[in-house]
């Protein structure tokens, strides 16, 4: 359990920095949904205004407290705009594009630092559901236990492109084109959004 000295912080950068502990520790313990200011607040010893101060709101205070260059929800429309059945194709090209520019070199340091602690996993598990993957569900309107069985299905693919390309760098995979990529790999995380799977019990 983390544990914070008590008492006011003095300046605003320890109390930036409390308040992005204390982000940390809950969002990783009880997710995004079931924390709120208030809880991140009283666990930093500061007055919930100071938050907002801080970092606006509740989403930008999350994409904080992981570290992550940007917030895929601001990506998401260009992943939704168009047909459903051609939504596979977009999504790798969109977050293909992404990690091919600088930003992805932030992402790399960032998924470095995330497997190797486990607060880190909890909060990038949590920002790559909620963020990314949880609103293509909602727009396509599964019901809840296929929409998770798809949603994990999905994070293997994007997961594992995302690793052999920028951390591992696996050959011809880190070299290919991104239209190569797109062709090669969009019919089966199409598949995963709106395709037949195997029978299971939802």
């Amino acid at each position: 359990m983390m544990v914070l000295k008590p008492g006011r912080r003095p300046g605003p950068s320890l109390t930036r920095d409390s308040i992005l502990d204390a982000a940390r520790h809950l969002f990783g313990e009880r997710g995004f949904d079931a924390t709120t200011i208030r809880d991140i607040a009283a666990l930093a010893d500061v007055d919930p205004a100071m938050v907002h101060h801080h970092f606006g709101s509740k989403d930008k205070l999350f994409t904080a407290a992981l570290g992550a260059p940007i917030d895929p929800r601001e990506h998401i429309e260009a992943v939704l705009t168009g047909p459903d059945d051609s939504m596979g194709e977009r999504l790798l090209e969109t977050m293909l594009a992404i990690w091919d520019s600088p930003i992805g070199i932030a992402g790399v340091a960032l998924l470095r630092t995330s497997i190797q602690h486990e607060w880190g996993a909890k909060l990038l598990r949590e920002f790559v559901l909620m963020r990314a993957l949880t609103p293509i569900m909602q727009h396509l309107g599964l019901p809840e236990e296929e929409a998770r069985w798809r949603t994990g299905l999905l994070a293997t693919q994007i997961s594992g492109v995302i690793l052999m390309r920028f951390v591992i760098k696996l050959d011809p995979i880190a070299t290919a084109s991104r239209a190569d990529l797109v062709a090669a790999m969009a019919p089966n995380v199409q598949r995963y959004l709106t395709g037949l799977l195997p029978v299971r019990e939802f």
